[in-house]
């Protein structure tokens, strides 16, 4: 029999820590339940939850947006993209459009989407027309992006692919020599698609508990019970605490059509930099859809602060697990969500658009 939320809770009230224990939780989804169910409040003062590398939006290359809204802007394109990556600013000079939805609101033929079958739909219904779907996210996001050009598209639909994958991120900060945390919640809902497996090398090869995790409070909390166990008993390994929907190969449908689709190539994180292999590439199979081997490149190298995140915003160490939110300068008063300036007040799994919502709004160093 399962156990309750408070059944959990009161396990993990009954650990005893000698220094504060810091799990890193890799999904924006985690946080927003976390957050919204005042998790944090809860625990043990000796147990610190930190947002981790798990919003797409937040990590999308600044110079894709920049590309995407040069495109939708000089060429006769419709340009169809999940609605969250309209809002995410770029930087340019103040009299041109920062974000697609000011293109939009300047003329752009731009659309929300909510899934790759509307961007299908929207290019069958304007076949003399090209349709440019940015397609950002990470495994969850780009499968069905996979199983759209396997399935076959209209020819006037062109893809411009922003695709990542999540754990070469965490293994970025395992191996930087500065890992900020003890224990590791694996993503849920990318574990389905990829595999629990795929988290193993988190406890074989850098010896830290780490457990996947569905995203209701009892999940939650089983697997921080779980790693908090592990590390005090010094016996690590991978636990998958969401059985229901995860299994230890993932989905195999989606994986294969993943590799049929896509090539594995080095990537740029926003704010943070190449990670190896942690990027998704349109394969030669599918060249005619790719919309970069087919629009100009309008990327200008020179642009101040091309690629970067805006100045004075801390997003790329709040996904990193190295800052909070509300240690950033920008969190509440010139960031908000009405009016973002960097990519992790725009998202809803951005940790500080979720911080936001929740109420933690004051600008302070305090983070519990």
């Amino acid at each position: 029999m399962s156990l309750s939320a408070e059944q959990w809770l009161a396990h993990l009230r009954a650990l005893s820590f000698t220094n504060q224990f810091k799990i890193m939780n890799v999904c924006g989804g985690h946080e927003r339940a976390i957050t919204h169910a005042g998790l944090r409040g809860m625990l043990p003062s000796s147990v610190e939850l930190i947002p981790g590398p798990g919003c797409p939006v937040c990590i999308c290359p600044e110079e894709d947006i920049y590309t995407a809204i040069q495109w939708v802007m000089h060429e006769k394109v419709t340009l169809v993209a999940f609605g969250d990556m309209l809002r995410v600013p770029v930087n340019v000079s103040k009299n041109q459009p920062r974000s697609l939805e000011q293109a939009k609101a300047v003329g752009a033929d731009i659309r929300p989407i909510a899934s790759p079958l509307e961007a299908v739909k929207i290019a069958r219904s304007q076949p003399f027309k090209n349709t440019l779907f940015f397609a950002a996210g990470f495994e969850t996001t780009i499968a069905p992006v996979a199983a759209m050009l396997i399935e076959g598209v209209p020819d006037n639909l062109q893809v411009l692919l922003s695709g990542r994958l999540t754990y070469p991120a965490v293994q970025m900060l395992l191996e930087s020599g500065e890992v900020g945390f003890d224990a590791l919640i694996a993503p849920g809902h990318v574990a389905a698609v990829m595999g629990a497996e795929e988290w193993r090398f988190v406890a074989e090869k850098h010896r830290l508990p780490v457990a996947v995790a569905g995203f209701s409070a009892e999940s939650l909390l089983a697997a921080f019970y779980s790693v908090a166990r592990q590390y005090q008993s010094g016996q690590v390994a991978l636990d998958n605490c969401y059985p229901q929907v995860v299994h230890l190969n993932g989905n195999p449908t989606a994986k294969i059509q993943l590799n049929q689709s896509f090539n594995i190539v080095d990537a740029n994180w926003r704010g943070i930099g190449v990670i190896p292999k942690s990027g998704f590439e349109i394969k030669e199979t599918f060249s005619k859809h790719n919309a970069r081997l087919h629009f100009p490149n309008y990327d200008d190298q020179i642009r101040k602060r091309a690629g970067e995140m805006p100045a004075g915003c801390d997003c790329a160490q709040v996904v990193l697990g190295k800052r909070y939110p509300n240690q950033c300068k920008l969190f509440g008063t010139a960031c908000t969500p009405r009016q973002p300036i960097g990519p992790c007040m725009v998202s809803d799994e951005g940790a500080c658009r979720i911080w936001w919502a929740a109420g933690l709004k004051n600008n302070t160093n305090k983070n519990k």
